[in-house]
């Protein structure tokens, strides 16, 4: 069978900020994968454009004028690779930009990205009912869960011992972690604020990352709001703060000294960041929304706790006791979230675009069903 030709954004030159696409395509053996570029796609056909984050532009440009003609130029390029006959998949991270700058111009842009996919990809099958239901354009397309992968073996494990000596952590404390960009859905201060409430001189708290700042990222906003988060932390020795971009080669530093990794996430779809932690066989507690309730059935109670409603003193205390005493032992069981099962299923999810066949036009059917029955039942529950 002749290989695939797949144009992927990202693909690869994103390996340093998240290797998540990295490990994706890198294990894809039947298919030839190109990174994107606007030279690429002029020269070339494709079979498969795979876009993964069509809503950056909304989060990162710092004025409305910018942020709407990067959009209509990506939907331009959308428009030239259809007519070439190249189909247009798209996974599904998120269901709206993190940061919500320019509303009138994403509620534009999602109406016009929607009229222009021939299939999606979901993380999770929660994800691909809550894609649905937001998105009412993608139930007449077909729609893929696949996996997101782990990513053990990505990094090197450091001993506990020395992660902690190089980031001045007591050996003994009982640490947790926060790790990182610091935007406003993670709710930082929300942990901060639990942190602080805990009467406990051996926990520690950890918050490695770089603040995003909402308003554009000018040197003298970000230093504004990296202020505030230290002031939140001032006069508690017990928070360790390292506000920056962490190298590739720091990482396994940070869950190395963990006990246990918080996200106390105030929305959340899916998140690499849990799966970065268990990949390092740290427990993670998050809350009970998007596809973490999934995440627990997959790996277990013991790895995954969830709660319901805000972070509070009260649950975080909970957390740490669970993570001494949960049933824990060897390596988190990840097996199913293997890169090369990961990789196969994202072909297959292709080639249902491509060579699409009556049981999976029916399967679309089926799945229309099931997503307006779930809606009907959450209504009514």
């Amino acid at each position: 069978m002749k290989p695939l030709r797949i144009l992927a954004w990202p693909a690869f030159n994103t390996r340093e900020q998240n290797p998540y696409a990295y490990l994706l395509y890198s294990h894809m053996q039947a298919a030839e994968v190109d990174e994107f570029s606007i030279g690429r796609l002029l020269a070339r056909r494709y079979d498969v454009w795979h876009i993964h984050w069509p809503e950056m532009f909304l989060n990162v440009e710092k004025t409305p004028a910018a942020a709407g003609l990067k959009t209509q130029a990506a939907l331009s390029l959308i428009d030239f690779a259809r007519r070439r006959g190249t189909k247009i998949v798209w996974t599904v991270h998120n269901l709206a930009s993190h940061e919500h700058r320019y509303p009138q111009i994403e509620k534009w842009f999602w109406r016009a990205f929607l009229r222009r996919l021939d299939g999606f990809i979901t993380l999770s099958e929660s994800g691909l009912l809550s894609a649905r239901e937001r998105f009412p354009e993608l139930r007449t397309l077909p729609g893929t869960v696949v996996p997101h992968g782990h990513y053990r073996g990505e990094y090197p494990d450091d001993r506990r011992e020395d992660c902690r000596e190089q980031l001045g952590i007591p050996a003994n404390a009982k640490v947790v972690l926060f790790f990182g960009w610091i935007r406003e859905y993670k709710n930082v201060p929300g942990l901060i604020a639990a942190f602080r409430g805990l009467n406990d001189s051996d926990a520690a708290l950890c918050i490695a990352g770089r603040e995003f700042s909402k308003s554009g990222g000018t040197t003298r906003q970000t230093l504004t709001r990296q202020t505030s988060v230290r002031e939140l932390t001032a006069g508690d020795s017990r928070i360790h703060l390292h506000l920056r971009h962490v190298r590739n080669e720091e990482v396994q530093t940070f869950f190395g000294a963990a006990d246990l990794v918080a996200l106390p996430y105030r929305e959340i779809q899916n998140s690499g960041t849990a799966l970065l932690a268990l990949s390092f066989n740290k427990p993670v507690l998050v809350p009970r929304k998007g596809a973490m309730a999934e995440l627990q059935a997959l790996v277990g109670t013991d790895w995954v706790r969830t709660y319901e409603g805000e972070l509070t003193t009260g649950e975080l205390a909970g957390a740490l006791q669970w993570e001494q005493k949960a049933n824990r032992s060897g390596n988190a069981p990840l097996d199913t979230l293997d890169w090369n099962s990961v990789a196969e299923q994202t072909l297959a999810a292709y080639r249902n675009v491509l060579f699409p066949s009556p049981a999976a036009e029916e399967k679309v059917a089926d799945s229309n069903r099931e997503s307006r029955s779930a809606s009907a039942s959450a209504l009514h529950s």
